[in-house]
């Protein structure tokens, strides 16, 4: 089955936006769990506009399923976080300092040698490694080239396309054929940005090998009037194939 991380940076948006601890990030991340979430996923940016290094070392402890961090390694800083906390996974991501969110994968031929030395880093101490990329035959080849255990499928362009009512199935085939290229070549493979209850479901069945999808926007805002606890069931029940 494939497994749903929840990215808990929302919660700590809304906290940041009034200082204080309300609402308490550690505490969205154990209740992500109980619900029955299969992870956490947490992005801290160099600003630290939302999740902070400091909660990234609250949250550690708490992590019964599995824990995530997001970033880009370019910063030392980040770099340091991840090797402290020693997380189940480390998505590299290649943001640009100040970036609202993610909006492209890695460029794995341009920055291969930069990517093998520093996936090597985070293998060196057993931590898993994926690296987000687009739906590109060739980018998803020379992610194989450098050491990374999984890719994540960047999935804004399937989303936007779903949502504009266009094919659907034309909307699919280029991360299918991108998935099937990873498979091959013997890749995890995990998605994310803009997937939700409209799109999730023929996400995962046109690619059901997946091994992980992680929500965050999407799925908080669901909460909001959905209610936390049915809406990370309703995303699992999404992923039910």
């Amino acid at each position: 089955m494939i497994k749903l991380s929840v990215n808990i940076n929302k919660f700590a948006t809304i906290r940041n936006s009034r200082g204080g601890d309300n609402p308490n990030v550690a505490k969205a991340a154990i209740d992500a769990q109980r619900f029955g979430a299969d992870g956490v996923t947490v992005h801290p940016r160099p600003d630290e506009r939302h999740i902070t290094y400091k909660d990234v070392f609250d949250i550690k402890p708490i992590i019964t399923t599995e824990f995530n961090i997001e970033g880009n390694p370019t910063e030392q800083k980040f770099i340091d976080l991840v090797l402290a906390a020693k997380p189940h996974q480390v998505t590299l991501v290649p943001d640009a300092l100040g970036q609202l969110t993610s909006d492209h994968g890695w460029d794995t031929i341009k920055h291969k040698e930069y990517l093998i030395k520093t996936i090597a880093r985070f293998k060196d101490v057993g931590i898993r490694v994926s690296i987000f990329v687009d739906p590109v035959i060739e980018m998803i080849e020379g992610a194989a080239e450098t050491g990374t255990d999984r890719i994540e499928l960047y999935t804004e362009g399937y989303a936007k396309a779903y949502a504009d009512g266009n094919d659907k199935q034309k909307s699919i085939e280029p991360y299918v054929d991108a998935a099937l290229k990873a498979k091959e070549l013997g890749l995890g493979i995990n998605a994310g940005h803009d997937l939700d209850l409209n799109n999730l479901k023929f996400f995962a069945q046109n690619i059901p090998w997946l091994d992980e999808v992680s929500i965050g926007h999407a799925l908080v805002c669901d909460a909001l009037y959905l209610g936390y606890e049915n809406t990370v069931q309703m995303y699992k029940r999404q992923l039910s194939l």
